[in-house]
């Protein structure tokens, strides 16, 4: 960091941070669905009832990441340089990651699981 700026290397961990925080926040926002049997062969059966009640706050969570994560990545009056193409694509795989979660929670568990959906 020099004159109280922070540096590219700094500024590009920082549009990474966001988004991969979302994707794991909206990937335990899915423990919820995933099916029993899974999580006792982890001996973690109660964590289902944990995490079911956790989800819709892990869902706001990562949308509020993924709004930090937006405006880290496509400010533009605070920098002249474009945004990486690796940074833009982590952000908008995290962005479909959590739609996904958002909208089909009980398909991508049960394709988690292994089992094809009924």
């Amino acid at each position: 960091m020099k004159n109280g700026r922070p540096n590219a290397q700094e500024e590009k961990r920082k549009a990474f941070v966001a988004p991969v925080a979302a994707i794991l926040s909206a990937l335990g926002s899915l423990a919820c669905c995933l099916p029993l049997a899974f999580l006792a062969a982890l001996g973690m059966a109660s964590a289902s009832a944990v995490f079911e009640a956790l989800r819709p706050w892990l869902l706001v969570l990562s949308a509020v990441l993924l709004v930090v994560g937006f405006v880290q990545l496509y400010r533009e009056e605070r920098s002249c340089r474009r945004p990486s193409i690796a940074s833009v694509a982590v952000f908008w795989i995290a962005v479909a990651i959590f739609l996904a979660m958002l909208f089909f929670p009980q398909q991508i568990a049960t394709l988690l699981a292994g089992r094809s959906p009924s």
